[in-house]
């Protein structure tokens, strides 16, 4: 057998880069670039190994270990989940950093690799810097954090390991029933020791993305669900995206009427002015969309697991009848609302019900109901986004306005938390299938600005807008460096409103009387209600290398944004919106979300809260 003699290091480098994935007869590079920060626990090892094999693997300097998972997930969902990158850290601190991307690339089924140091394997120095001692399990190291938000996880005590394990990191980062964050804990002693590596083993190596097809029996049994159905109600979730599943999406909807709702991850599968589009659904949706679900008798879940703010937390669907189909890759999620499964690719399973269901079509009255529902929605975000005037400062539905006014269907829109998905999902026209980013899965703060450089590496050329709040930009600004550094045109748009809105809507919608929600000075009472803080985030996007554009008014608003558009450089727009104190003033979305209210309290906004939660509570289902 031909041998290479080689680190485990660069024998690792030298693997990825000769990784692929194929689906559909197109070839992809598996893991096409590594982000780093180096520290005792990789310099050596994999810092190493990078310079040997620069000219094969691309390598990105990052500035936040969390931040740059969260680039990387970005770049993975832009790329379709065929392309990937991996993030290489330090043992301790730079590792545990980790977690809180890994979780998030997990529960989105987003690949990434992560490569974090870890103590020494032959423990020579025990313990060595930063390690975790535990006294009851020499072997756990804070590495072992990453296991719970990990889909794979290993850790390479001895070279030879590396070549099972790393074949077992790409089946699961290709599988797409199964991806997610996949972990190689990689022992820093470990990453600079020799091995003669099986040149099969360093050879080029395709891993076939695949497409599973519907059962026949779970078909028969959708099918005939669907045929029975008055009032069937797609739900498209990111599943649809993931699988390229749209043009199968539409082709189903134009031939049966049945309208689509879309969860955050699933909005976009058809575009806005499709007449079968009826918006969001659930707690951040439309009206027109929540109307249906609840008066639907018969659910087709497309790519969803079904989150609590899909669902209203269990009490959306409230058709007495009603029942559900789900057509989904993995088992555990077609299950789910004691569904009939239909487990299969998402484009394969819309594909055969469309086959299945050929001239079967929903009473004409239905489409009529709810594209004139759809027309009134309409109305009311034409007039949200409509702003009265240039002089003064723009509520958040009017900065959504002035973009949705701007923008193309190649610009991509990126955002995470507070008010703003909230006011997206509800809002926004989705011109295209990738153009509504928005991570909702775990919803995290911080992840907006670096998932935009992944985006960005990802779709070069295209306008890629990072939208953030002043709470989601003071967790994590650092990979603004990053932009600056790679030269990546990201636009950042920061609204200032003093504070944490949504939280602070939420606080008082449940009697907690917006507690600790406002960045501001402590007044006399010793509550967060004095002047606001003196904090210039402008300032601070600039110091970190951003262009800076202030927008004061509306009109000042709309020339930031169609110069940040033009911007051949990173660049960030400005501006303090007009309800500071306030959830943004966008339409309701008619549907509830269970935050538990206290049921013992004396001051009377949370008693009256407990009176609303409880009369909520009591239309909660389990659908079985």
């Amino acid at each position: 057998m031909s041998t290479r003699r080689l680190t485990t290091a660069q024998a690792l480098v030298a693997f990825l880069a000769r990784q692929y994935t194929e689906r559909d007869g197109q070839r992809h590079r598996l893991i096409n670039a590594t982000w780093g920060i180096f520290g005792h626990g990789n310099v050596a090892g994999i810092g190493q190994a990078l310079i040997e094999h620069r000219d094969r693997m691309p390598f990105l300097q990052g500035r936040n270990e969390q931040a740059m998972v969260h680039a990387a997930v970005g770049y993975a969902r832009q790329s379709g989940r065929l392309s990937a990158h991996a993030v290489t850290t330090s043992i301790g601190p730079g590792a545990t950093n980790l977690v809180t991307g890994a979780a998030l690339a997990t529960i989105n089924h987003l690949p990434v690799l992560l490569l974090p140091g870890d103590t020494f394997a032959g423990r020579p120095a025990d313990p060595v810097l930063q390690q975790l001692e535990v006294p009851y399990a020499g072997d756990v190291s804070v590495n072992d954090a990453l296991r719970p938000v990990s889909r794979y996880f290993d850790r390479i005590a001895r070279p030879e390991a590396l070549i099972p394990a790393a074949l077992a990191a790409m089946r699961v980062l290709t599988d797409p029933a199964t991806t997610g964050a996949v972990t190689l804990a990689l022992p820093q002693d470990v990453q600079a020791e020799a091995f003669d590596w099986p040149e099969e083993f360093l050879a080029e190596r395709v891993w076939h993305v695949r497409r599973p097809r519907p059962d026949a029996a779970e078909l028969d049994a959708a099918v005939r669900a669907v045929r029975a159905a008055r009032r069937p109600l797609i739900v498209a979730g990111g599943g649809v995206h993931h699988s390229r599943a749209e043009a199968a999406l539409r082709a189903l909807a134009d031939a049966t009427g049945i309208p689509v709702a879309s969860t955050q991850a699933g909005k976009g599968a058809l575009p806005h002015d499709h007449p079968a589009d009826v918006g969001g659904i659930g707690h951040t949706g439309t009206a027109t969309a929540n109307h249906l679900a609840r008066t639907a008798d018969l659910v087709i879940g497309a790519g969803t697991r079904y989150s609590d703010f899909t669902t209203a937390s269990s009490t959306l669907f409230a058709e007495p009848g009603v029942r559900f189909v789900n057509l989904n890759i993995t088992g555990f999620d077609a299950h789910k609302m004691a569904a009939l499964p239909l487990v299969a690719d998402a484009r394969e399973g819309l594909e055969h019900l469309a086959r299945a269901l050929d001239g079967h079509r929903v009473p004409a009255a239905y489409p009529a109901e709810y594209e004139e529902r759809k027309t009134a929605w309409e109305a009311r975000v034409t007039a949200a986004y409509t702003a009265r005037g240039d002089d003064r400062r723009p509520t958040q539905p009017q900065v959504l306005g002035l973009l949705d006014a701007l923008v193309d269907d190649t610009d991509i829109l990126i955002n995470a938390a507070g008010s703003l998905p909230g006011d997206l999902h509800k809002l926004w026209r989705a011109r295209s299938r990738d153009q509504y980013h928005v991570e909702y899965g775990y919803s995290c703060m911080g992840y907006e600005i670096p998932a935009a450089i992944g985006v960005a590496l990802a779709a070069p050329g295209r306008p890629v807008w990072a939208l953030v709040g002043d709470g989601t930009y003071l967790m994590n600004p650092t990979e603004i460096v990053t932009a600056v550094q790679e030269g990546v045109p990201i636009k950042v748009v920061i609204l200032q409103n003093h504070g944490y809105a949504s939280i602070g809507g939420l606080s008082e919608s449940v009697g907690a009387e917006r507690f600790g929600t406002a960045y501001r000075h402590r007044a006399a009472d010793g509550t967060y209600t004095g002047d606001p803080l003196p904090v210039d985030l402008a300032a601070n996007a600039a110091a970190l290398g951003m262009r800076v554009l202030r927008a004061h008014t509306i009109g000042d608003l709309r020339e930031a944004l169609a110069e940040a558009r033009s911007a051949t450089v990173p660049t960030c727009v400005y501006t303090e919106t007009e309800t500071a104190d306030t959830v943004s003033g966008a339409p309701a979305a008619e549907a509830w979300w269970d935050v538990p209210v206290a049921e013992i309290a004396t001051r009377p906004p949370a008693v009256r809260a407990r009176e609303e939660y409880d009369r909520h509570v009591a239309a909660r289902r389990r659908h079985l």
